[in-house]
């Protein structure tokens, strides 16, 4: 099954280091961000989970959980916390799903068929650096893949929910490099006229581009 934005998130159940989950149940009235690693003791990933642990707060502003996975057992999970918590200098305390058999991350397709060497001792692929996010009713908002070798720029995931959730909220869209505070676009299906009557000001740059101060 291919996953595209708008589908329902496949549900599953999962061992993680806070637990037995199903993942439905999990989500709860939440967004969430499920985002894969390819192993645990591995630099680039030591590094992510640093500074998502360190964006807890932020998540927490946004009714945002997140919860991690690679394919390693909960006893590495578990062992390499202490690791993570040591050199970024935070206390993780997010749940990390086991997903030794890849069924998780097969369902979601994110195992690695580019790089040779991200594979277990047995030449089975770990996986990319997968993300997703997930809205209250279960439907995949955003997906990105990045390569094992590259960490991701878990702000850009903060300005994505951002942008999410305030167009789920007023009849806008964001423009490039757009941040949290600045000019947003009044969504294409709203008339300049509808949009003077909905925002205090409206700017009209061309009759398809219509800016006006963001509601945060």
């Amino acid at each position: 099954m291919s996953l595209r934005l708008g589908s329902v998130a496949p549900d599953f159940e999962a061992e993680t280091t806070k637990g037995p989950i199903k993942f439905h149940e999990f989500i709860g009235d939440k967004w969430t961000i499920l985002f894969s690693h390819p192993a645990d003791f591995t630099p680039v990933c030591t590094t992510e989970l640093g500074v998502v642990a360190a964006l807890q707060d932020e998540w927490e502003k946004r009714n945002v959980q997140v919860i991690g996975l690679s394919a390693n057992g909960l006893d590495d999970h578990k062992k390499w916390i202490d690791d993570i918590n040591e050199v970024n200098s935070v206390e993780l305390d997010f749940p990390i799903i086991a997903d030794a058999d890849r069924k998780v991350s097969t369902l979601y397709d994110m195992l690695d068929h580019q790089d040779a060497t991200n594979v277990d001792a047995k030449g089975i692929p770990f996986t990319v650096r997968s993300v997703f996010i997930i809205d209250p009713k279960k439907t995949i908002r955003l997906t990105l893949t990045y390569p094992a070798s590259t960490g991701r720029n878990f702000n850009e995931i903060l300005r994505v929910v951002d942008s999410l959730q305030l167009g789920d909220q007023h009849r806008i869209t964001t423009p490039a490099n757009w941040q949290k505070g600045d000019d947003v676009i009044v969504h294409p299906s709203v008339s300049t006229e509808e949009a003077h009557k909905l925002f205090k000001e409206v700017r009209v740059v061309k009759p398809y581009l219509r800016l006006t101060k963001s509601p945060f």
